[in-house]
């Protein structure tokens, strides 16, 4: 064999290698991840710690949802003007009656807004910073709540804007030392509290959830407010916060559907809406409204006693929150209320270990933002919140949004880890880790606002 058809061999025996190379390599690309599947040694260790509770599918008690496109008297919900008219206002009405509570309706008529410590180059430059206290009842010395705004200096107003709840203080979401130092009672467990009071050590403390940077880069604004200026997570008598203020007393009790602490947050979301429209540089048609854990309930309810919330989201939040409740997986009704006990209404504990007598579960309460978007993300070490059970309130909300016309979930399956589904107008994601609100998610929830609102 001559030398020429020796490199003619060669070469083509390399380009076949690459091509088989290739294939294998797409292969690899298109074929689909596995769908997320708990990890049985973490199931095992969990059941080791807390017997009593279910980490395990096969534990899964039998259940039967509601079904959102049903009126409670059986009645089929036939097209968009029931769901709007009838069927959603019923839901709404299930959720204050057994589980929120009932909120005051609409803003206070003495509310009033103090704009102070505003800022054009905010963190050397890139941010528009102010602070905002709200006075809910216009006197000096009644219940108020600061909210802290940051917005991308170089971006043209108005500017599409993300608003959460923070656990320990404003002052903890960055370390600029402008943002005002929370003196609200706060729990004793976070770093710089002392006596239940924050400190300059817990400066920039919780930073690591709150990427503003990044954020602003995105061209979104960032507004947060101290979750315990509406009422502390603690259970005192509802004597603090906006209850005392606010709560129609019968005989001089509250009712069992009166509202709790998730009903207050939910509450003071929609009261920084109010200022949001009273500010030409933030864009009010375009808020999404985000919470993580338990704050995560108090955003899904926000969203859906309030439909301003162009987009509602809701991370790692379990029982009361995004997952349901039916499945008594992880986290339940009676574990929410023996250990929280100032988060739901007292209609809500007549439920403890009876799942299967709940008028609504949370795949109802997701409907509720139909035809708005609205996001949910579980953590894969998480397993109290169960994943897989706020996948499938997702998943059942869906027929909501088909029956408007749109687009809903939009996936048979849970995901594989860190594969987001963004089809529709319900997104959904599971990632690696474990319960927190990480730069990851932020980066999903930021990939979906641009999807809605540009």
């Amino acid at each position: 064999m001559s030398d020429l058809n020796k490199l003619v061999l060669t070469a083509c025996s390399m380009f076949l290698s690459l091509i088989t190379v290739s294939a294998l390599a797409q292969d690899q690309e298109t074929k689909p991840k596995k769908s997320w599947q708990a990890s049985r040694e973490l199931s095992d260790n969990l059941t080791k710690r807390r017997p009593d509770t279910i980490y395990y599918e096969q534990k899964v008690p039998e259940y039967t949802l509601p079904n959102p496109l049903a009126m409670t008297d059986g009645t089929k919900v036939m097209n968009a003007e029931m769901w709007r008219t009838k069927r959603r206002p019923e839901i709404l009405e299930l959720f204050r009656k057994h589980v929120y509570g009932r909120a005051p309706l609409g803003q206070p008529k003495e509310m009033t807004f103090k704009v102070f410590d505003p800022d054009s180059k905010a963190l050397n430059g890139p941010a528009v910073r102010r602070q905002v206290t709200v006075n809910f009842t216009g006197k000096p010395d009644g219940p108020s709540m600061d909210i802290l705004i940051y917005l991308p200096a170089a971006v043209k107003k108005p500017v599409p804007t993300f608003v959460l709840l923070n656990f320990y203080g404003n002052h903890t979401i960055h370390p600029d030392p402008a943002i005002k130092l929370s003196s609200s009672w706060m729990h004793g467990s976070g770093r710089g509290i002392v006596d239940h009071r924050a400190t300059e050590e817990s400066r920039g403390s919780n930073s690591a959830r709150f990427p503003v940077e990044k954020i602003l880069s995105r061209g979104y604004g960032l507004a947060t407010i101290y979750c315990g200026d509406l009422d502390p997570d603690v259970h005192d008598g509802f004597k603090n916060g906006v209850h005392s203020v606010f709560d129609k007393l019968i005989d001089g009790k509250r009712s069992p559907d009166a509202w709790a602490t998730i009903g207050a947050w939910a509450w003071g979301l929609s009261r920084a809406m109010d200022y949001f429209e009273s500010d030409d540089e933030i864009d009010h048609k375009h808020i999404a409204v985000l919470g993580h854990s338990r704050l995560g309930k108090a955003s899904l309810w926000a969203g859906a006693r309030d439909e301003r919330f162009a987009l509602v989201i809701s991370n790692n939040a379990g029982c009361g929150g995004a997952t349901l409740s039916m499945r008594c997986f992880g986290q339940t009704v009676k574990l929410s209320n023996i250990s929280f006990p100032h988060w739901f209404c007292d209609n809500f504990k007549k439920f403890n270990g009876k799942e299967d007598m709940l008028p609504v579960d949370q795949h109802l309460l997701i409907a509720l933002m139909a035809p708005r978007p609205v996001y949910v993300a579980s953590a894969d070490k998480d397993l109290w919140a169960d994943p897989r059970g706020q996948f499938l309130s997702c998943k059942n909300a869906e027929s909501v949004y088909h029956l408007l016309g749109l687009k809903g979930l939009e996936s048979e399956n849970m995901p594989a880890l860190d594969s987001p589904v963004q089809k529709g107008r319900i997104g959904y994601h599971i990632r690696t880790g474990s319960h927190a609100l990480t730069e990851y998610d932020w980066q999903q929830y930021m990939d979906f606002a641009d999807k809605h609102f540009k």
